[in-house]
């Protein structure tokens, strides 16, 4: 790792927060001389501490490392044409959860992957307090465009959905469509976070595109997707009361080409234990 390179991304990225240098040591649990460090050049952050030092500055830890947005996410040179890549009307699995935690009070809710941000600008229209993030600058850019015209507020930030863990709690956990970039090793661990920063009582509504041998795989021309095994997500809920739990095959059009994917989906509530 490069640590001047590091190191003036980390200060960047610092202020434009208007944090001091003593205020992230703290949020990080270390001396601000630490920090000072980093950002001098003459020493680099613990590798296991870039995903809560990623999300802490709002960016994602190849961001961190150098890398911009656009050479990990497949999607940002088409979220940078005209338009909005995958049109304005909210996911199904929106009115899913405006149906089982509908919005009598303004729940919080995390939308990973929101892509250019039209499932969390909806969601926001309908009462719910939205936070939401991306790994595509070009996405997010949009997203606020969105909210915007729209009249609604989204805390909309940069992050990786493979590494990016909340620190605060949330009513609702919302992720359609992404979740195939998250690696097969992670996925317990990223689950048991996400799990354990929800309120009791809380929702999870996520769908996962499905690896079946009879349906032709869509190109995956930087092979970072990761399809996901029949049942595989609800083995990571099996603690949880299943509100919803389907797999459906459906055709799609996404680039031009038409193609099927398969998806399970799962809507799911915790909290205490349920009398059967």
């Amino acid at each position: 790792m490069d640590s001047s390179k590091i190191g003036g991304i980390i200060a960047a990225k610092r202020r434009a927060l208007g944090l001091t240098q003593q205020a992230l040591a703290e949020k990080l649990h270390i001396s601000f001389q630490a920090v000072s460090k980093w950002e001098n050049g003459t020493a680099n952050p613990d590798i296991e501490m870039l995903p809560q030092l990623a999300g802490i500055l709002n960016t994602t830890t190849d961001a961190l490392l150098g890398y911009s947005a656009a050479a990990v996410s497949i999607y940002e040179a088409r979220y940078q044409q005209e338009g909005y890549y995958w049109g304005l009307v909210p996911n199904r699995l929106c009115y899913e959860v405006l149906q089982k935690k509908p919005p009598v009070k303004p729940w919080r809710v995390l939308d990973i992957g929101c892509g250019e941000g039209k499932d969390a600008v909806f969601l926001a229209r309908n009462g719910y307090q939205v936070s939401a993030f991306d790994i595509s600058e070009t996405g997010i850019a949009k997203a606020r465009a969105l909210a915007e015209n729209n009249g609604v507020h989204v805390d909309f930030f940069l992050a990786d959905a493979a590494d990016y863990r909340p620190e605060e709690e949330f009513d609702i956990i919302y992720s359609s469509g992404v979740l195939h970039f998250v690696a097969v090793g992670v996925r317990q661990e990223l689950f048991d976070h996400l799990k354990s920063h929800t309120a009791p009582d809380g929702l999870h509504a996520v769908n996962v595109f499905v690896e079946k041998p009879f349906i032709r795989r869509a190109d995956d021309k930087d092979g970072c997707r990761q399809l996901w095994k029949s049942g595989e997500l609800f083995m990571y809920y099996h603690d949880w009361m299943f509100l919803r739990a389907d797999e459906e095959i459906f055709d799609c059009n996404s680039g031009g080409v038409p193609h099927k994917h398969c998806m399970d989906i799962l809507v799911a509530k915790g909290g205490d234990k349920q009398e059967i």
